[in-house]
């Protein structure tokens, strides 16, 4: 899907707010208020993808905040062409998450239905809102949340994944491949265990052969068509359920669905592109 800034189904803009952070919005041209997702980017910023995802969610029916959690990186070139990798310390991302999620107050958006999506790096800071606050309805992850690092402490990380997930107060999605060279299938289910071990409500899916990235159709060696449009499908019957009480508070729902050769090894598993 090309970039498409404009589109008589939906209004689209850029706008700025909290602590020099820019962001594009867009919603559909139907009364509001909208269900809102707010978008979280990959490593490379808020590329041409970021921007495809953010007008599709309001063809949707969403309003989408894509925020920019590098705005306050001078020269951004370099990260949009991969040839950086920046992360970012947990207490940063959540004051600009937290300055995220109060700015829908200014849009068309319905505060009761906030969901955040994490991708590939965003996936941790996705969940580190939901686990400060009682306002975020759900989770959506595209691998992303289950990085091997998760489970270190560092400098940019003060809290182990299961410490994080234990505060979350809201469903998680979790799609994942089965040829991801970033995340191997044992942190996966490690994800997944610490999910279950905390009693917190989760759909997770992890699809066959597929490698890191493949919902960007940006990148053909990685895109999937087939497997996107899945997982495109199964985030919004997700979110349908959520928004429609499907997981009620005082029940703990877990799905977990994998598909995945018998004789797997992770370090087949190869970067595309």
């Amino acid at each position: 899907m090309a970039t498409e800034l404009v589109d008589s189904r939906i209004t689209t803009r850029r706008v700025s707010y909290g602590n020099g952070l820019q962001a594009f919005v867009a919603h559909p041209n139907t009364p509001g208020p909208h269900p809102a997702v707010i978008l979280l980017h990959e490593r490379y910023g808020p590329v041409a993808h970021n921007l495809d995802l953010a007008q599709r969610f309001a063809r949707d029916g969403y309003l989408c905040l894509a925020p920019n959690l590098y705005s306050r990186v001078p020269d951004q070139g370099p990260l949009q062409r991969a040839e950086v990798y920046l992360r970012l310390p947990d207490d940063e991302v959540l004051a600009d998450m937290n300055a995220t999620i109060d700015y829908l107050k200014n849009e068309p958006a319905d505060l009761r239905r906030v969901a955040i999506m994490g991708v590939c790096i965003s996936g941790r800071w996705a969940l580190l809102p939901a686990a400060a606050r009682t306002d975020v309805g759900a989770v959506l992850l595209y691998y992303g949340g289950a990085y091997p690092n998760g489970w270190v402490l560092d400098e940019y990380h003060h809290e182990l994944v299961d410490d994080i997930v234990a505060r979350v107060q809201c469903p998680i999605l979790g799609i994942f491949g089965e040829n991801d060279h970033v995340i191997p299938i044992e942190y996966v289910r490690r994800f997944r265990d610490a999910l279950e071990t905390h009693r917190k409500s989760y759909q997770i899916r992890l699809f066959p052969r597929v490698p890191h990235g493949w919902l960007n159709d940006t990148m053909p060696e990685r895109f999937f068509p087939q497997e996107a449009a899945e997982a495109w499908a199964t985030m919004h019957a997700f979110m349908r359920r959520v928004w429609g009480g499907g997981y009620p508070a005082d029940r703990v729902l877990w799905q977990f669905e994998a598909n995945s050769a018998i004789d797997y090894d992770h370090s087949k598993a190869v970067r595309m592109g």
